[in-house]
């Protein structure tokens, strides 16, 4: 059986770092960006780079738009563009139920519906890259099963746009109930929302890494460094 193992019990898993660690393990970028373009209309580019976490050569995904920073959309908004657009059946599906996954967390924290919830974060175009592409490369290697280390999720607190907030924040907690955390002393937030939804989409079970034949591994590395540990989601593909 074709397995997707993820291991963030170190560093979390963010949506950057899981499309990075996707281009690793055999997706090509550019098949994924050209599909973005028929949904997203603001100009980007997606590219990569190498970089190097506490010793472990890794990919960074690197996004360029002109949009503002903390611009945001409407859920249903985005709901839309996916269920208008030429993806395949199963990538909508995958995008639409990450997305529909924060929405139903965030409406609970902020008291509000599905309907009239809006995205800060994760409603920018660097997010719907990150949520979207990962939906399609998913889907490009016809993974049949993953399994998921307990997840680390940081510690302390984080700025975001409704102000200073606790590390899990709120919306990433919600999203990760009844899945294992992994204890970290680590300062500073490791799983996002993003990353926490698309854990909570794919995984089918939360263990260590089983017995399997490895055949490809992948390192996704996220933008921060840490003084303890590498800022990566490693992906292992293989046969179970």
């Amino acid at each position: 059986m074709k397995t997707l193992f993820i291991d963030c019990g170190i560093s979390g898993i963010a949506g950057d770092m899981s499309l990075a660690a996707f281009s690793e393990i055999g997706v090509d970028l550019s098949i994924i960006e050209n599909k973005l373009k028929s949904i997203i209309k603001e100009e980007f580019s997606l590219s990569t780079k190498k970089v190097v976490k506490k010793g472990i050569a890794s990919t960074q995904l690197i996004i360029k738009t002109e949009e503002e920073k903390h611009s945001h959309r409407h859920y249903s908004h985005i709901k839309k563009l996916i269920e208008d657009s030429g993806l395949d059946e199963a990538e909508k599906n995958i995008a639409l139920k990450i997305f529909e996954t924060i929405a139903i967390a965030e409406s609970k924290i902020h008291n509000s519906t599905i309907e009239k919830v809006h995205f800060h974060e994760v409603g920018g175009v660097d997010s719907m890259i990150d949520i979207i592409g990962t939906a399609i490369a998913f889907h490009t290697l016809k993974i049949e099963k993953v399994i998921c280390s307990p997840v680390a999720t940081g510690n302390g607190y984080i700025t975001i746009a409704h102000g200073l907030y606790p590390v899990p924040a709120p919306a990433t907690l919600e999203i990760l109930k009844d899945i294992p955390l992994q204890k970290t002393e680590v300062k500073g937030e490791l799983t996002t929302p993003t990353g926490a939804a698309i854990i909570r989409t794919i995984v089918n079970e939360f263990s260590n890494i089983p017995s399997m034949v490895v055949q490809k591994i992948g390192y996704g590395a996220g933008t921060k460094d840490f003084p303890s540990h590498p800022n990566v989601t490693r992906f292992i593909l293989g046969e179970v």
